[in-house]
């Protein structure tokens, strides 16, 4: 019967070999950081998009997108991190799209002045050209 030992060395090799993966494993089903930069990124953007004009021109929009930033606190606080992810960034797109529309918004204002003013000036002009 042979009697089957370990030096120090091959013990410490093994033993990493066996446990090493186990405490990778272990590790990786710890709980998820939350998603603080997606959190970050979309509350800036919602605060970027809450100005006066995006607020009067784009309402329906940054409620949209201010509603999914308070549903993406709501499901960091209950650490459903995915799903909080997920909320944080659609509330970044709808605040975008809150933005945008309010520009959109905006330059069809400044068209419709444009064309105003120039139909004012045409009138003016044939009155003159008239006398």
């Amino acid at each position: 019967m042979t009697k089957f030992t370990l030096s120090r060395r091959s013990h410490a090799i093994l033993s990493l070999a066996v446990l090493g993966p186990c405490a990778l494993y272990l590790g990786g089903c710890a709980s998820k950081p939350g998603p603080k930069a997606e959190m970050a990124v979309a509350n800036a953007a919602v605060q970027r998009a809450s100005t006066t004009g995006t607020s009067e021109d784009a309402a329906v929009q940054l409620q949209v997108a201010t509603g999914k930033l308070a549903s993406a606190r709501q499901a960091m606080a209950s650490k459903d991190f995915e799903r909080a992810k997920q909320l944080a960034e659609q509330a970044q797109v709808d605040a975008q799209v809150a933005e945008l529309h309010a520009q959109s918004e905006r330059s069809r204002k400044a068209a419709q002045e444009s064309q105003d003013a120039a139909r004012v000036l045409r009138d003016e002009i044939n009155r003159n050209t008239a006398r």
